[in-house]
């Protein structure tokens, strides 16, 4: 099998490529370069473009921290984003959730959770929020207790008084309640609306 599996040295390079991706395992990554190198070589060479492509363009965005393919991104040079909203997202894959709903209009900062706290930029922050005339600053990060220490140490590094909110969390729809966790639960009554 060894002399096999030599002899295919790029098919299986490919396969360990592949199988470092998220949520990728053995299985799925031989299935992916089968269906790339032998059923459908026009795709696999159009997805490697794509993948070159987007490799050598996308950037952080210098302002927000977002995904960028130039220095500041589309949302933080926008006019029409400047309503004084500022959106506090632990990653840059939330700008693109909150961005499907439609709702949000303001900007963003992005933590990174891969950062530690000590390095986010305050001066940053603080700058931002005096020259963009930020009014409230949203916290949208998941629900636990190291996130709401996160936000408690936000706004004590933010020299502007301003308003402080997070999202709402609660019952998804369609789901019952003896499926929702305490915490979600727990916020879902607290956090109620009178009908």
């Amino acid at each position: 099998m060894n002399e096999y599996k030599f002899s295919l040295k790029a098919f299986f390079e490919l396969i360990s490529a592949l199988e470092k991706l998220p949520a990728i395992g053995k299985k799925s990554a031989q299935k992916m370069a089968y269906a790339l190198c032998l059923e459908d070589k026009f795709l696999g060479l159009n997805i490697a473009h794509a993948i070159e492509n987007a490799a050598l363009s996308v950037q952080r965005c210098q302002k927000c921290f977002g995904i960028s393919e130039s220095e500041i991104c589309e949302i933080c040079s926008s006019h029409t984003r400047q309503n004084g909203e500022l959106c506090i997202v632990a990653s840059p894959k939330d700008i693109f959730t909150i961005e499907d709903i439609g709702e949000f209009c303001g900007r963003y900062f992005v933590l990174d959770s891969q950062n530690d706290l000590e390095q986010i930029d305050f001066k940053l922050l603080n700058n931002r929020i005096i020259t963009e005339s930020i009014q409230e600053i949203i916290f949208a990060l998941s629900p636990s207790l190291a996130n709401e220490a996160i936000m408690l140490y936000i706004e004590d590094k933010i020299t502007s008084p301003l308003r402080f909110s997070k999202i709402a969390q609660g019952v998804p729809t369609g789901i019952g309640l003896d499926s929702i966790d305490q915490l979600s639960l727990s916020r879902a009554i607290s956090l109620r609306v009178k009908l």
